[in-house]
């Protein structure tokens, strides 16, 4: 294993990586660091296409040292799809979906569940526990289960009823809040509290191993365009886990000199119900204030007050992108007219980076001639209520 430390991504303090590990004295989250000069020694970029089509084909940039540890279900290597009718509507010819729908429990959690998992039952850890928007408490509950560790998860009250469904198939305990995913995590800081140390917080970034699993996404997005970036990537944005580790990918790539100097810009979509990284990223300020009566049909971004909000308008700044809100009924018109031209059903969230590209692209800041990656981070199937069958004749 190639992992050498955790350093705290504000104050830079290192940490041991060999024991369970939540945030830094200073509160802010633990970031996994790698032998980047012995794993360019050790492997090319032409040793992945030989190994397995799954996010464990660059193990050698992921921290489970055992492979007897690593808990799968196939997860990741997720097909880039071409989407030239709906670009060429919308002006950008060279759009290209990446569906994480397709990843097992349904959405990218799956990623950073499948690692944090792994190096949670590496570490000795017998349950975890994590507040949830819906998709990331089953995947944790779903990995957890065939890794054979306890799940506490806890949940707002109007998360998606299918992730209540897959949480409870899997035996997790389930607790569900009257309120928003911050209500969750008071509840779920209680039940910490009352443990005494035998139940270990998986809360986004509170644990540094959910990011590793999600930067395999920057990892295939690059590999599968033939170790080329793209121009422009775009990511639903709500604990902005996905795009703190895409981030921190292709800082890695570039530094073991596998891609160019040039990166990427990235954007981060939130919904105009709940926005605090757009009117932080507008402010030109560091850190986002909280967002009041948060509210949004792209449930999996209501995150009022994200954790990671330094490291995603880091992300931001550093690759010269860019923070939008998109309303809720743009979200809805743009799935429908998606899914109608392209044949693909994407989760609201997933929509909604595709409102952020016709935008971009209609003020400019997208060009007719750059390739554009948009994230969908779900199976659309799993929200039903996007699509109003209630006008359908009965025949």
């Amino acid at each position: 294993m190639y992992l050498t430390h955790l350093e705290c991504s504000r104050c830079g303090r290192g940490h041991p990586a060999d024991r369970p590990q939540n945030l830094c004295e200073c509160g802010a989250p633990l970031l996994a660091r790698y032998d980047l000069a012995a794993v360019a020694a050790a492997v090319t970029p032409e040793r992945f296409t030989l190994r397995p089509a799954d996010l464990w084909r660059y193990r050698e940039l992921l921290p489970v040292a055992d492979p007897r540890h690593v808990t799968t279900l196939g997860e990741g290597w997720t097909p880039l799809l071409r989407t030239p009718a709906y670009g060429a509507r919308i002006g950008i010819p060279d759009l290209i979906v990446k569906d994480e729908g397709l990843t097992p429990t349904g959405s990218f959690k799956a990623r950073g569940a499948a690692v944090g998992v792994s190096r949670a039952r590496e570490l000795g850890v017998e349950r975890i526990a994590m507040p949830t928007n819906g998709n990331a408490g089953a995947a944790w509950a779903t990995y957890a289960a065939r890794a054979g560790l306890g799940a506490t998860i806890a949940m707002p009250l109007s998360a998606p009823t299918i992730c209540r469904r897959e949480c409870l198939a899997a035996g997790a305990d389930l607790r569900l809040v009257d309120g928003l995913i911050g209500d969750a995590g008071r509840h779920v800081a209680e039940l910490l509290a009352e443990s005494a140390g035998g139940i270990f917080d998986a809360g986004t970034l509170r644990e540094p191993y959910r990011l590793e699993g999600k930067k395999t996404m920057g990892y295939e997005i690059v590999e599968q365009l033939g170790w080329q970036v793209p121009d422009v990537i775009i990511y639903p944005t709500g604990g902005g886990v996905g795009l703190i580790g895409i981030h921190k990918a292709l800082h890695e790539l570039r530094e073991l000199g596998w891609v160019e100097d040039r990166l990427p810009r990235l954007v981060a979509v939130q919904s105009t119900g709940c926005a605090p990284i757009v009117r932080a990223f507008a402010a030109g300020e560091d850190r986002a204030r909280p967002w009041t009566d948060a509210y949004t049909v792209a449930f999996g971004i209501t995150v009022p007050a994200p954790l990671g909000d330094e490291l995603i308008l880091t992300a931001l700044r550093d690759s010269s992108g860019t923070a939008v809100a998109v309303d809720d009924a743009e979200i809805l018109a743009d799935l429908r007219d998606f899914a109608a031209v392209e044949g693909l059903l994407l989760c609201p969230e997933g929509a909604a980076c595709l409102t952020a590209a016709r935008q971009l692209r209609a003020g400019g800041w997208i060009r007719a001639d750059e390739r554009v990656v948009v994230l969908n981070t779900g199976a659309g199937l799993k929200y039903p209520e996007t699509i109003d069958v209630s006008a359908v004749p009965l025949v």
